[in-house]
């Protein structure tokens, strides 16, 4: 009898594990039942699978394996002498048919990580750690954070949720447009994390960016209000028009290449065509959406030839109305380079010194990055320097990092 073909298991957790997660969570109605359910799910596949292959359907298997992992370990810790045998079995009863229920899980994770009781920067680390996957010091890297605190944060919103007998279910219509804001939130952070990770060996993290754009479809599809159309839609757009840039973003020794000099043949085509309607779609519809302008502007680049026939006029006149809806430093430094291409370095050098001089965003990477780029670009070799520096001494992926010592070495001594 042939063996079964090798199983990469890293890669399998990588795709189903936060998936898996979800659905036990449903399952079994608590966060930490359902993470030592899955870890055992994944320990007896690691002992099975090798010698009777993988099943058809991982992510079924993972599910059901943990749930009955679940159920014996309720009825051997005397702990739950009071769940009885019957609510044990309705545990580990499977469903009918459970696919959509596997399937819509992780959004109805997200409403639950995302509700209202828990304070905003504890929704966004319970997403991250739960719903993605990110470890304690990934989250305290993208957040400028202590690991401790984040560990602090994940605890308590855990204790809320348990405490408050927070459901495990999307809103009603009539609670969404509140919920709705915090899930867009830490959707697009969670993008944000895949398309430039805060840390690593990697530019990107296409298992991120990939489930950021497949939880909004989801969320788009499932939408009873079209009022809430403009932010998913042009939060849709927003991600698939920068998603279609990943391809170019990095050599194939895996460093970083900034948009003017990325060869623009290999970006998405489809990812814009659909980003583009998207955005159109959303900025027809009556109300302006942030998320909508802010695709706005990456339509306006993937519908460029080139950095140089950019139309960095109406990317600037974008940017003053996205301030107008979402005033913010990040904002400020963006507008401030498009004024750069415009107008020259040193218009766009006097509103990043103006930012910098406020302090907002002193431990920013990227705003000491955009104030040495401009100071390069305008001979000032010495600040350029100090500012590739501190950028650097803020930096934690390799291919950012290797950037901007390539930048520093190429600067006069």
């Amino acid at each position: 009898m042939d063996k079964p073909p090798p199983i990469d298991f890293d890669a399998i957790y990588r795709a189903e594990s936060r998936r898996v997660l979800a659905t036990l969570i449903r399952l079994l109605g608590d966060f930490e039942r359902a993470e030592e359910a899955l870890h055992d799910a994944f320990r007896a596949a690691l002992e099975q699978w090798p010698q009777a292959g993988m099943p058809a359907n991982p992510r079924a298997w993972l599910v059901s394996a943990g749930r009955f992992k679940a159920v014996d370990k309720i009825r051997r810790d005397s702990r739950f002498d009071a769940l009885d045998d019957e609510a044990a079995e309705n545990i580990a009863a499977p469903d009918e048919d459970d696919t959509e229920g596997i399937e819509d899980d992780r959004l109805r994770l997200i409403f639950t990580c995302c509700h209202p009781a828990l304070q905003p920067d504890a929704q966004v680390a319970l997403t991250l750690r739960e719903v993605c996957g990110l470890t304690t010091e990934e989250i305290a890297h993208a957040f400028l954070t202590g690991a401790p605190t984040i560990a602090q944060r994940i605890v308590r919103a855990k204790a809320k949720i348990r405490d408050a007998r927070i459901p495990y279910e999307t809103p009603s219509p009539e609670d969404l447009p509140e919920r709705l804001d915090s899930v867009l939130r830490v959707i697009y952070l969670v993008f944000n994390e895949g398309y430039s990770a805060s840390s690593g060996d990697t530019l990107t993290r296409h298992d991120l960016s990939g489930e950021a754009i497949r939880l909004t479809r989801l969320l788009l599809a499932w939408l009873p209000q079209p009022q809430c159309d403009p932010d998913v839609s042009g939060l849709l757009a927003l991600m698939l028009l920068n998603e279609s840039r990943r391809a170019a973003r990095t050599s194939p020794n895996g460093d970083l290449i900034l948009l003017e000099d990325q060869d623009r043949s290999k970006w998405q085509p489809e990812f814009i065509a659909e980003g583009v309607a998207l955005t159109t779609r959303a900025l027809s519809s009556g109300r302006i959406s942030a998320y909508a302008v802010q695709a706005a502007i990456s339509a306006m680049h993937a519908q460029s030839a080139s950095a140089a026939d950019t139309d960095w006029n109406e990317i600037t006149g974008l940017y003053d109305v996205l301030l107008t809806l979402e005033p913010s430093p990040v904002v400020e430094l963006n507008r401030a380079v498009a004024l750069a291409m415009r107008d020259g370095p040193a218009a766009g050098l006097a509103v990043v010194d103006a930012l910098m001089a406020r302090g907002e965003l002193y431990d920013y990477r990227l705003a000491h990055a955009a104030h040495a780029d401009l100071c390069r670009r305008l001979g000032r070799d010495v600040d350029a320097r100090a500012s590739y520096e501190r950028a650097l001494q803020r930096t934690h992926t390799a291919p950012e990092r290797r950037y901007l010592e390539r930048r520093l070495a190429a600067l006069k001594k």
